[in-house]
């Protein structure tokens, strides 16, 4: 972790890395950001552990991804929920599809890895 670098640019930066078709691909990169007791709940209301989450990545379609609207909002010390809308843009002719999207990140000896992850389906940003 970087103290010069102010966390909120730290964890946006975290959570488009994960964005990447490449880094999403590559089960150590994933493996790095996420805790061992990572939950997620997928916008399908599929539930996720960490492993399972690793390989549902490795199987996916690449496609380009970005996200607005990031905010953050401490917990605890060492404990940061952030909140955004991702816009997935699908293959040539499908369009963008959007979500509202929630993280818990926890820093841990140094690095800061994602223990909660939530997606829900929405509307076009508004």
């Amino acid at each position: 972790m970087d103290a010069s670098v102010p966390v909120e640019q730290q964890l946006r930066e975290l959570e488009e890395h994960l964005m990447r078709p490449e880094v999403r691909k590559s089960s150590a990169d994933v493996d790095a950001l996420l805790a061992e007791d990572y939950i997620e709940i997928g916008s399908s209301g599929r539930v996720f552990d960490k492993y399972q989450a690793i390989e549902s990545l490795r199987a996916e379609s690449p496609v380009r991804r970005s996200l607005t609207d990031f905010k953050v909002t401490p917990l605890a010390p060492g404990v940061i929920l952030t909140n955004y809308r991702a816009i997935r843009y699908g293959v040539s002719g499908e369009q963008p599809t959007f979500s509202l999207r929630s993280s818990i990140w926890t820093l841990v000896d140094g690095r800061w890895q994602m223990r909660f992850h939530q997606g829900t389906p929405s509307r076009e940003t508004p």
